[in-house]
């Protein structure tokens, strides 16, 4: 999801006018809850180091969490290395690399923050991690914990709003080093099958990051569908469908998917596709990541790439204009319009943006521009977009032209701003726009598909809508995810997606260490949602990015889809080896504080005796 808001689009517009199966794990099938350090039934140091062996050395055992070196109590305490930690705690780089932090700490329960007046243990970080870069590593691991009955998490990236890479005292496949690109110059022939697929494509390995991706195809003018930040890898992205900017014009990223490698829970290292294991290549493009198998590779179909024109575009009032909440609803109002001109993009609705004073930028500073902002605040849209095929801004301005007109025409005081420009590849505007938001802190987000029919709401309740809910309106569905037309006929997104106009998104950051706090935070996402919900009652919702307290889940992220993904959950899974929420078939477990226990009555009540909250 794009860090990028409404405020730093006008802060960026003015800084730049100033300047169940047959196989059985050892532990059996009544197990009341899964291994965990400390009990009797965890493994021995001695079965460990036979595990790490058989893997040839790639077991790590993390010891202090990586926050532990800005506390004086923990034996790799380090003053210096405290400061450089701190500075890298917000990047998405420092999280990706290392191999038990999420981005968003309180999916590790706030166990070890950097900073030093905060507690600091590991509990609520997985306790080994096996540095899979094989599929027969990720073989060895599943076999070990089912035979075990460990809990498993798998870690790309841990670019995660739903903190399904991240369990205490899992073990963790981590398949961030699991790196490797193959293209194919003009077609793929797909393995067991008797045809060749016409189209260029590309196979790289489950822990790709589509930043390099995009880099290696520039190289040979082609690109694939992907996401906008460099930390997004391939497996957590496919798995959940992967929204796109060029999803306007080409679809969905799993749209795209020709063929996969996949490590299933009970082992078995299949290929799967529209001719061999059709059941599991349609659940892993789209049903969700930890729960149908591990990939470990992809072959995606690579297009051409295109020249754009792309940048900033904003229309503003001033906040305080009794028009405003119309304002607001008709530009939201605008996005079907956009749409059908295959404009892709993220619009950032804001009802609150400061022209005076911000960052020491003053208010005239957009008079080198031609725009005079004399408004104490302002309110209104800001994001980034795009269009295909052309280097002439001229197209943009002619696409927005009857917008803004119609905004200044009815509201005197409307400020339009466009500030675009010509690229000559994807990988150009990629380059210099990616996804460059922070990490580190706690937060949940919320989401919601938008059809049409949404957009017909009257502009008054559109715009009350977008202003006190802080909506986003991401063009990344359209035409070209209507008409897309995916191996073998279909995913296993949620339907809806098909007649989306936008993924709109929001999202609230809350203070560490507060379980109040944190549940109010999942309320109050869920309430910023609820009239997204009212007014799109028939859509569903981006997996990938929401939260685990969203209402009805398994309809929201895959409507009619669920009941199949279930079947095919129970028929690969049937030990439930991967275990996540919100993620398909996880109704027969439940994490009881940091143990992960089945849901049968009695089990749960002797789980709640037996095993208290770790400390």
């Amino acid at each position: 999801m794009r860090a990028f808001t409404s405020q730093s689009v006008v802060a960026l517009l003015l800084l730049l006018g100033h300047a169940s199966g047959a196989r059985s794990g050892a532990q059996g099938d009544y197990a009341a809850c899964k291994a965990f350090p400390g009990t009797a039934d965890w493994p021995s140091e001695e079965s460990w180091a036979e595990f790490n062996a058989t893997t040839g050395g790639r077991l790590l055992k993390p010891g202090p969490p990586p926050g532990a070196v800005c506390h004086s109590g923990e034996p790799t305490y380090n003053s210096d290395q405290c400061t450089t930690l701190t500075a890298a705690w917000a990047t998405y780089d420092f999280h990706e690399n290392n191999p038990i932090s999420n981005m968003w700490q309180q999916f590790n329960n706030d166990t070890c923050l950097v900073s030093p007046d905060t507690p600091c243990s590991g509990a609520g970080y997985p306790a080994y991690v096996v540095n899979a870069t094989t599929a027969v590593h990720v073989k060895l691991s599943l076999e070990f914990a089912r035979k075990h009955n460990i809990r498993i998490v798998v870690k790309s990236t841990g670019h995660d709003f739903q903190g399904r890479s991240q369990a205490p005292g899992a073990l963790s496949i981590w398949v961030r080093h699991m790196q490797s690109l193959e293209i194919h110059d003009n077609e793929f022939k797909p393995t067991g099958c008797n045809f060749s697929i016409d189209t260029p494509a590309v196979t790289v390995g489950g822990g790709s990051q589509l930043g390099p991706i995009y880099e290696e195809l520039d190289k040979i003018g082609r690109v694939v569908v992907g996401g906008n930040s460099k930390s997004v890898s391939v497996g957590g992205y496919l798995t959940g469908g992967g929204h796109s900017i060029l999803g306007p014009r080409y679809g969905l990223g799993a749209d795209y998917v020709l063929e996969l490698e996949v490590v299933t829970p009970m082992g078995d290292i299949v290929t799967a596709n529209e001719c061999q294991n059709e059941d599991l290549f349609w659940a892993m493009r789209g049903g969700g990541g930890s729960t149908f198998g591990v990939m470990t590779s992809v072959t995606l179909a690579t297009h051409p790439t295109p020249k754009l024109v792309a940048g900033i575009v904003a229309l503003i009032a001033p906040a305080n204009a009794p028009w405003i909440q119309d304002f607001f609803g008709y530009i939201a109002s605008q996005m079907p319009y956009l749409a059908s001109k295959e404009v892709s993009g993220y619009a950032f609705f804001t009802s609150n943006v400061s022209a005076v004073g911000g960052g020491g930028i003053s208010g005239g500073a957009l008079t080198g521009l031609g725009v005079n902002l004399t408004a104490a605040t302002y309110a209104g849209m800001g994001g980034e977009f795009m269009i295909l095929d052309t280097q002439n801004i001229l197209d943009m301005q002619a696409i927005w032209a009857p917008i803004f007109t119609h905004a200044m025409t009815t509201w005197p005081g409307a400020v339009p701003v466009m500030l675009v420009s010509p690229y000559p590849s994807f990988q150009s505007w990629f380059s210099i726009w990616y996804d460059q938001g922070t990490a580190g802190y706690d937060q949940y987000v919320g989401s919601r598909l938008l059809d049409e029919k949404a957009y017909q709401t009257d502009i008054g309740t559109l715009g009350e809508i977008f202003m006190t809910t802080h909506a986003t309106a991401y063009l990344v569905a359209g035409k070209g995810v209507r008409d897309a037309k995916p191996r073998g006929g279909s995913l296993s997104v949620t339907p809806t997606w098909r007649k989306a106009i936008t993924h709109s998104t929001n999202g609230h950051v809350f203070a560490p260490l507060n379980a109040k706090l944190r549940a109010d935070a999942l309320k109050l996402v869920s309430d910023m949602t609820e009239p997204l919900r009212k007014i799109a009652p028939d859509m569903g919702a981006y997996v990938n990015e929401n939260n685990p307290g969203e209402p009805n889940w398994q309809h929201t992220f895959w409507g009619e889809n669920y009941e199949r993904l279930l079947q095919i959950k129970r028929r690969y899974d049937p030990e439930d080896v991967l275990w996540c929420h919100p993620c398909v078939g996880n109704d027969r477990w439940e994490q009881i504080d940091y143990r992960l226990c089945r849901v049968e009555q009695d089990c749960t009540k002797r789980a709640q005796n037996q095993y208290p909250m770790a400390t």
